[in-house]
């Protein structure tokens, strides 16, 4: 790969991941909730800034043979590390329920970021749960609504840590 494009494909931080209800369900009556994660659309755009710089990218939206929304991400690269050649890569999203465009929009550049390896690292989490109590996100389940809280990630899905010098804080 790419020593340059290699660095779209770094963990990002906790901040920069969102979690939305894949499936709900009520068990013994509690509520439960497998959950997936996904990074954040401007967490994408500031990781396309920073690798390649705003001048090297690019993405164009057309509509979709459904309805919905194609993105077509392009990255200047070349195969020495340099910039060079653009490289289009296409995935596509519904319109979503809730800002039905904007969302169909944001979702497509998320699933064309993958393509090129940015928060594709995320499929590999392991069937995760949220966490029901008194705080969080609103979900309705089965009619009643309750609130979750999004799991943290593990070390594993987390950006490397920096090693400090002995003495800096």
């Amino acid at each position: 790969m790419n020593k340059l494009l290699k660095n779209l494909c770094i963990p990002f931080p906790q901040d920069d991941i969102e979690w939305r209800i894949q499936q709900t369900g009520i068990a013994r009556g509690l509520p439960w909730g497998v959950v997936f994660a996904y990074v954040t659309n401007r967490a994408i755009m500031d990781r396309l800034d920073e690798v390649v710089g705003p001048e090297n990218w690019t993405n164009d939206f057309t509509q979709s043979p459904n309805g919905g929304v194609l993105c077509t991400l392009g990255i200047r690269v070349d195969a020495d590390g340099d910039l060079g050649s653009w490289v289009y890569k296409t995935d596509g999203a519904d319109n979503t329920e809730i800002e039905r465009v904007k969302g169909g929009l944001s979702n497509a550049m998320k699933r064309a970021g993958v393509q090129w390896g940015i928060g594709r690292y995320l499929y590999r989490l392991p069937r995760t749960f949220a966490t029901f109590g008194d705080t969080g996100i609103k979900a309705k389940i089965e009619g009643e609504w309750y609130r979750w809280l999004p799991p943290k990630l593990t070390e594993e899905f987390l950006p490397p840590k920096t090693k400090t010098k002995k003495g800096d804080k």
